[in-house]
């Protein structure tokens, strides 16, 4: 099993780090370069017009590694439906993006529908495998809360919220996709532990795919991912998750993600009530930014919170 694991990784960052550099090019001549945030820090204006829409390659190599090592398996079909529906919202998204020359891409409810629409099938897929459970584990105490009729209610929050997570993290080179390979390292384990096969080969070929592709997304960065890999790989963590029955430990697992989108929510509530905010900028790591510290310490910094938490999470669900 551990041979089909690293083999995995190994595929997926080969394929990867080999491909990065011609899908630069590309994007060069196309010029689909990244829009930045007028309201961003001052300091990333020089981002702009950085070759985007990297995560087309890190969603390459994961889906063809995993379709090689686990054949035609319903489960990963599964998987793979969450991820690439989420990447094809995020692929639109993207181009409104650069098509238009703008930092804002698709309208809030119009991603929303797209993202309910994904839900909807990926539940009635549940139900006709037999996958289907409205139990939601809590982490540590190891007792199960039956949501009922809630429980889809719940699956959206988890693949939307977790979703637009980790587009939210993807602001500081090299940052989502460092705390993602970290993440899916421990969702590797948690799979293996409840006997899901191919979402460990799937979150390796995952993880893989994402080391190769911060080569070339590390500081400075000469690609970035672009909505369509950072909710692809949100969309990916949430379906996991669910799959494992581990919802609850996925916000352990992940709490680098969850606390980027809380101090979103966070500033906007204290600003709309208050008037102030308490953040310098949200998401997070744009406030360490303003404070001062250099991308390489924030990354550094939210890597090292990331593996904390991967490390509590994978601890929490062995007990």
């Amino acid at each position: 099993m551990i041979i089909w694991i690293m083999t995995a990784v190994m595929l997926a960052f080969l394929i990867s780090v080999a491909a990065c550099p011609f899908f630069i090019n590309i994007m060069k001549r196309l010029q689909y370069g990244q829009q930045i945030r007028e309201d961003g820090p001052s300091r990333h204006s020089n981002k702009a017009g950085t070759p985007t829409m990297g995560g087309l390659v890190i969603l390459l190599a994961a889906v063809l590694v995993s379709l090689i090592i686990t054949g035609a398996s319903p489960l990963l079909y599964l998987l793979l439906l969450v991820t690439v529906g989420c990447a094809l919202i995020g692929f639109f998204d993207d181009y409104v993006k650069v098509s238009r020359g703008r930092s804002l891409g698709l309208k809030a409810r119009s991603k929303l529908a797209g993202e309910l629409a994904l839900v909807l099938i990926f539940i009635i897929l549940l139900r006709y495998l037999n996958l289907y459970s409205p139990v939601v584990v809590l982490p540590v105490f190891n007792h199960g809360i039956n949501l009922g009729i809630l429980y889809p209610i719940f699956v959206f929050l988890m693949i939307s919220g977790f979703s637009n997570s980790v587009n939210l993290t993807d602001g500081v080179d090299g940052l989502a996709a460092g705390v993602s390979v970290i993440s899916f390292a421990a969702y590797i384990i948690i799979s293996l532990g409840s006997g899901f096969f191919e979402g460990a080969i799937f979150c390796a070929a995952l993880a893989g795919a994402c080391l190769g592709f911060l080569v070339y997304n590390r500081h400075p960065a000469r690609i970035f991912m672009g909505d369509v890999g950072s909710l692809a790989l949100g969309g990916s963590f949430a379906a996991v998750a669910i799959m494992t029955k581990t919802e609850l430990f996925l916000l352990i697992v992940g709490a680098v993600f969850f606390l980027e989108a809380l101090s979103v929510i966070i500033q906007v509530i204290s600003f709309r009530l208050t008037g102030r905010r308490i953040f310098l900028m949200s998401p997070l790591h744009h406030h360490f930014e303003l404070k001062g510290w250099s991308e390489w310490r924030v990354v550094c910094a939210f890597w090292g919170a990331a593996l904390v938490f991967a490390l509590v999470g994978t601890l929490a669900y062995s007990r």
